[in-house]
């Protein structure tokens, strides 16, 4: 296998889509999408169902062939290469396996259609059985392995032949949180050993935030976000975004070039953005986890810092969940917002109280170009 990657290790770029486009007849499934994957990276494509993620990754696997545009590996294209010429491995949903087969027998099947020598498969099954710990195994059939031993054959399966790259389309998606969690995390000690490129596709923000160096999600067939978990998360390009990873806070506002905006009838401080016009409509977005709660005599206690903005609401619900709590209000105007601290923080306040909510004006992005539709199916994919 190829050597470990070194997270401080420049690396070249290994795959290129360019102006990929697919249609089924006046569906437009995959809408001209241009992307550098690079050797050794693990990226994922994250989108609701329809959002044309797995079209992309079956494009670049050979199960589909593009309406138009290119992709290349090394440089070289794929476009007219057969899928079992491409050298790269796959990994489903459903694990595939052969039922009548041994482990062993299984994970040797992609050498044997390659007519490598019974020796040099022998010791490649081993250091997979190895790699994947289920040397004690070898034996069993798929029917006598747990989902999660049947899913860590799959992949020992797609890596035997030693591909450049990995595709996963949604692999992990069958399985219960608490084992998934233990894949994600075999997955990604894997990656750091082998230091395989690897293409991930989920739905779930989670799976994708835990496993990748990078995400690029997915809407309408285009790739809206393209970045580490991190940079999306804390400074999404757009409201979909914004609305898709993670909870969002939006205040509907109309924006000033000077740095304020309208609120419900209030002034509000907001992050000087190029391009603003008076009275022009725009959103805030603040994550509930950098919003404050603070009841009415907390409020009076302690005058807004420079740099804060403040607005009144009522509290509708607090919800008590383990190491966080999470508070919902809504304004006099009816905009409904939420607030997240951690329990040891604690967050007295009832439903019905009157409070005020909080945040840095440095913690909130502002967006003026949105789709009312995007965001509610945003918000709806979680």
């Amino acid at each position: 296998m190829s050597a470990v990657m070194k997270d401080d290790a420049p690396n070249k770029t290994l795959v290129s889509l360019r102006n990929l486009n697919k249609h089924y007849g006046d569906f437009t499934a995959v809408d001209n999408i241009n992307l550098e994957i690079q050797d050794g990276e693990f990226l994922t494509f994250l989108g609701s169902s329809g959002s044309g993620k797995s079209t992309t990754l079956s494009m670049l696997a050979g199960f589909e062939t593009p309406s138009s545009g290119e992709i290349l590996v090394a440089d070289e294209s794929l476009v007219n290469v057969p899928p079992h010429k491409r050298d790269i491995g796959m990994v489903f949903q459903r694990y595939s396996l052969f039922p009548h087969l041994s482990v062993r027998d299984n994970i040797a099947f992609p050498l044997t259609i390659r007519k490598l020598s019974a020796a040099e498969t022998a010791k490649r099954v081993d250091a997979m059985l190895k790699l994947v710990q289920l040397e004690s195994f070898a034996h069993r059939r798929p029917a006598q392995l747990s989902g999660g031993q049947q899913q860590r054959v799959a992949i020992a399966r797609a890596l035997v032949y030693e591909p450049r790259i990995l595709l996963m389309d949604e692999p992990l998606g069958a399985l219960d949180k608490k084992l998934r969690e233990d894949l994600q995390d075999e997955l990604r000690q894997l990656h750091r050993r082998l230091g395989i490129t690897i293409v991930y596709v989920t739905h779930d923000q989670e799976e994708a935030m835990r496993l990748s160096q990078r995400i690029a999600i997915f809407s309408h067939g285009k790739i809206v976000g393209l970045g580490s978990g991190y940079d999306l998360y804390q400074n999404p390009p757009n409201a979909f975004v914004a609305s898709f990873l993670g909870n969002s806070n939006f205040l509907r506002i109309k924006a000033s070039s000077n740095g304020a905006g309208s609120f419900e009838g209030q002034s509000l401080a907001i992050r000087l953005t190029p391009g603003l016009v008076a009275e022009q409509d725009a959103l805030i977005m603040v994550r509930p986890e950098k919003a404050l709660a603070l009841s009415a005599e907390q409020a009076a206690r302690e005058p807004l810092p420079a740099g804060w903005n403040e607005v009144s609401a009522n509290v509708t619900e607090v919800l008590f969940l383990g190491e966080s709590q999470t508070c919902h209000v809504i304004t006099a105007a009816g905009t409904e917002m939420t607030v997240k601290a951690l329990s040891a923080a604690g967050m007295p306040m009832q439903p019905g109280e009157t409070v005020k909510v909080r945040w840095a004006v440095a913690d909130a992005c502002i967006y003026t170009q949105w789709a009312e539709s995007d965001l509610s199916k945003a918000a709806g994919a979680h």
